[in-house]
């Protein structure tokens, strides 16, 4: 059970305090309070299935940063054996903010490469708060060439608000390190599948998130910016951060339906801290079921699939029809357009 509860989870938090209180006073009493607990526990049920059906867009925000949620690394000990990590850049270091190395996936070869985030402060500061530096990308794209040499697929598992945008990021061409990841992961010929586990925060997910096929979690997002970033630049202040999540259409449904995600995974009921085995048992479903399908294609196959599937996200409007070019013409007779 989760030790830590979020702002919106406070009545459960409070009845679950109740109900605890007085199965220790049945203990240490010969008062039967049965009915009493019976009654609780089924208002308990009622209010968590109200609360958790009915999330917001912000709230699911607040879930996909909860700090008990899993991390990379969790999941890398449920889903994969013999998992080696490698490490460093080969020209600058290595950054801690980003995982990865060869292991097996129900026995068969896989490279698997994610963002990590700390527990605590001292793991926080050594895993620089999950913000990857350009060093942890040229890590990652130097094990997504070394996974092509080997004929292996990669999977990433996306966590993170963004690309750390300090000084010495930018002095060492963290814009230029996350442009070249772009290019290079369309060039494989490997299949490649992204999950965002998380938080996917602007270029700093995209930078290990073009894929052969997109997943997100149930509580995570995946948005050009973070709700605070946009409320600071649109409202001044980042108090608006609900409004801004609200307005972002980052949430996993909304993915879906835009065709930005391929698939959503689900989670335990109250998200993935309340039952990390579970979370990770749904992941290893929707890895082995979508790596299986790309295993079929050739190399050819999977870079066309890909280069596709992000020319095809997204369209453009135009209120009058009189202004409309031919190619808006003909997509919005396709229906691609309005």
């Amino acid at each position: 059970m989760a030790e830590i509860y979020l702002d919106f989870e406070k009545p459960i938090s409070e009845l679950q305090k109740k109900i605890d209180e007085l199965e220790k006073l049945s203990q240490g009493s010969q008062i039967d309070v049965s009915d009493e607990l019976k009654a609780l526990t089924a208002k308990l049920t009622k209010m968590t299935k109200d609360i958790y059906t009915h999330l917001s867009p912000w709230q699911r925000i607040q879930l996909s940063r909860h700090p008990e949620r899993p991390y990379t690394l969790d999941y890398v000990a449920h889903l994969f054996s013999e998992f080696t990590e490698l490490s460093g850049d080969r020209r600058f270091g290595d950054d801690h903010a980003v995982v990865g190395g060869f292991a097996l996936f129900r026995g068969e070869p896989i490279m698997v490469i994610g963002t990590q985030k700390g527990r605590d402060m001292k793991s926080n500061v050594y895993r620089n708060f999950g913000w990857p530096s350009p060093e942890g990308y040229r890590k990652a794209m130097r094990l997504m060439h070394l996974a092509d040499k080997a004929n292996v697929p990669v999977v990433t598992f996306i966590d993170t608000p963004g690309a750390y945008p300090g000084v010495a990021s930018e002095e060492r061409h963290i814009a230029e390190a996350i442009a070249v990841n772009l290019r290079d992961m369309f060039s494989l010929r490997i299949p490649i599948v992204s999950v965002i586990i998380g938080e996917g925060g602007s270029g700093g997910a995209i930078g290990l998130g073009v894929g052969n096929r997109l997943l997100v979690m149930e509580n995570a997002y995946y948005s050009v910016i973070t709700p605070e970033g946009c409320a600071a630049i649109l409202w001044k202040d980042r108090k608006f951060a609900p409004q801004a999540a609200d307005a972002l259409q980052l949430t996993a449904d909304r993915l879906l339906e835009l065709g930005v995600a391929d698939q959503i995974i689900k989670e335990p009921f109250g998200g993935a801290h309340r039952d990390c085995a579970k979370a990770a048992e749904f992941i290893g479903k929707a890895l082995h079921t979508n790596l299986a399908a790309l295993r079929k294609l050739s190399g050819e196959k999977l870079r066309e699939q890909r280069y596709e599937k992000f020319r095809s996200i997204g369209y453009f409007q135009t209120k009058d029809p009189a202004k409309r070019g031919k190619t808006a013409t003909a997509a919005a007779a396709s229906g691609n357009a309005e």
